[in-house]
C-alpha cells in the first residue's frame, strides 16, 4: 500500500514479533554405551571397516564437524609432543588443531597402514572404496552420512544418527565427565558458548528420569 501510495506510512512498521531463542538442538545423539557399540561393532577385517571406525572416533573424540573432517589430507595427521594430533580445515579457512586420545590414535595408524597411503601427504584421508579408476576420490557428507545410518543399522541403534550426531554425542559425554562448557567451546571451535549448549544434552536424561516418577 505504502509502494502504490495508498497510505504514506504503514502502521506495522515498529511492531516487533516474538524473538525466537532456541535452547536446544534437535540433533540426535547417542549415549556412551551406543557410541561404543557401535565403534566395537565395526568389521575391522577389511580396509572400509578401518575406515569407517576411524572416522566416526575422530567427529566422536574431537568434536570436529563433518566437514572439517573430510577436508582432511593425510599429512593433517601428525605427531607432536609424541602424541598424534589432527588439522581440522573449519570454516571461513581457518584450521583448528586438537590432540588425538590413544583409542583415535591407535584407528588412524591402523586404517593409514591398511591403506597405504602414509607417504601421500597431500592425497585425500578419507577415500571412497570399491572404486578402480586409478584416482583417489575424496569422500562427500552425502558418503558419510549414507555410512553412519548403515553402520548405525547393522549395530543395532534405533536412533536416527547423521553426521553432526557423533560431534554432539562427544560433547555431551565430554559434559557429563565434568567437563566444562568454556573449554567445550575451545575444543569444537564454536565461536559462541550458545552454539555449543544446542549440543549439551545431558537435560535428556534428567527429563525421563521425572516423566518415569509416573507409576500408572
Amino acid at each position: 500500500l505504502v509502494a502504490a501510495q495508498i497510505i504514506t506510512t504503514n502502521p506495522a512498521h515498529a511492531v516487533r514479533g516474538p524473538k525466537h531463542v532456541v535452547k536446544k538442538g534437535r540433533t540426535p545423539v547417542l549415549n556412551r554405551d551406543e557410541a561404543r557399540t557401535l565403534l566395537d561393532s565395526i568389521d575391522i577385517s577389511t580396509l572400509t571397516g578401518l575406515r569407517d571406525r576411524a572416522l566416526i572416533a575422530v567427529m566422536i573424540y574431537t568434536f570436529a564437524r563433518i566437514g572439517a573432517v573430510l577436508q582432511m589430507n593425510v599429512g593433517d595427521y601428525f605427531s607432536q609432543d609424541r602424541r598424534g594430533w589432527v588439522r581440522l580445515h573449519e570454516k571461513g579457512g581457518k584450521e583448528h588443531e586438537a590432540p588425538c586420545v590413544s583409542k583415535l590414535e591407535t584407528y588412524l595408524d591402523e586404517y593409514i597402514a591398511a591403506a597405504g597411503i602414509a607417504d601421500d601427504k597431500e592425497g585425500p584421508l578419507w577415500r571412497t572404496t570399491g572404486r578402480f579408476t586409478g584416482t583417489p576420490h575424496r569422500m562427500t557428507q552425502q558418503d558419510a552420512h549414507r555410512m553412519i545410518r548403515r553402520r548405525a543399522r547393522q549395530a543395532g541403534i534405533k536412533t536416527a544418527i547423521g553426521n553432526h550426531s557423533l560431534r554432539a554425542t562427544g560433547i555431551t559425554d565430554y559434559l557429563k565427565n565434568e567437563g566444562t562448557l568454556e573449554h567445550a567451546q575451545v575444543m569444537a571451535a564454536h565461536s559462541s558458548p550458545r552454539t555449543t549448549k544446542l549440543y549439551d544434552r545431558r537435560e535428556d536424561e534428567t527429563a525421563l528420569d521425572e516423566y518415569e516418577k509416573v507409576r500408572i
